[in-house]
């Protein structure tokens, strides 16, 4: 969302090329009456723009849709036009001149967080948190990302623990929470839910890191 034109098509034709689908808006009442009618993910959107200005449409685009992610966008970057934007709701802020990988970071990142969002919510928190809180169980849910069926000692070698009674208890854990599942040959294998918690995992895991 920016009333320049050139900067809009730029910013519409680099997130293109990276796979994303792009609606443009000249306008932040543009903005608010496509967020109205359809739901996106993330918006980038310009601060100072003429009519309503950028911090006026965030304010109604997290009105009208929570959960999107925006991003704020400006030349005149400020501790107090930050703080004022992350108050009312914007995710994330970057200042113009921006280079294009600072863009497709905050972006990436902002879409990270989408997924996590709407990962957890499709799972049994209780069931998923707990099953995270071990690191065998974490593991074990790494070793099977690679979508490869592995029987008992298999995964007890893997993981090279002695007692295999142990693994056994963390398997009943994960197959109980609906995170693994076993086939005809009692080989385990990650379920649809656990292809969501693993993708959790690995957000957790890259914010802890940083």
């Amino acid at each position: 969302v920016d009333d320049d034109s050139e900067l809009r098509a730029t910013i519409s034709e680099i997130l293109k090329g990276k796979g994303y689908f792009i609606e443009e808006a000249s306008s932040g009442k543009e903005a608010v009456e496509k967020t109205t009618n359809e739901k996106f993910d993330i918006a980038l959107l310009d601060l100072m723009m003429p009519g309503m200005n950028g911090m006026d449409a965030l304010s109604e685009i997290r009105k009208i849709s929570p959960k999107t992610k925006v991003i704020m966008i400006t030349a005149f970057a400020t501790i107090e036009n930050a703080v004022d934007a992350i108050k009312k709701g914007a995710y994330d802020y970057i200042s113009k001149p921006f280079k294009i990988e600072e863009l497709i970071y905050a972006v990436k990142r902002a879409l990270e967080e989408v997924r996590f969002e709407e990962g957890i919510k499709k799972l049994d928190l209780d069931y998923t948190l707990g099953s995270l809180t071990n690191y065998i169980r974490r593991n074990i849910i790494k070793l099977l990302s690679t979508g490869k069926a592995m029987r008992l000692m298999e995964v007890t070698k893997e993981l090279e623990i002695e007692d295999h009674t142990k693994v056994v208890f963390h398997l009943k854990i994960l197959k109980e929470s609906g995170i693994i599942e076993q086939d005809k040959d009692k080989r385990y294998l990650l379920t649809k839910e656990g292809e969501k918690t693993l993708d959790c995992l690995k957000i957790l895991e890259n914010h802890l890191s940083k």
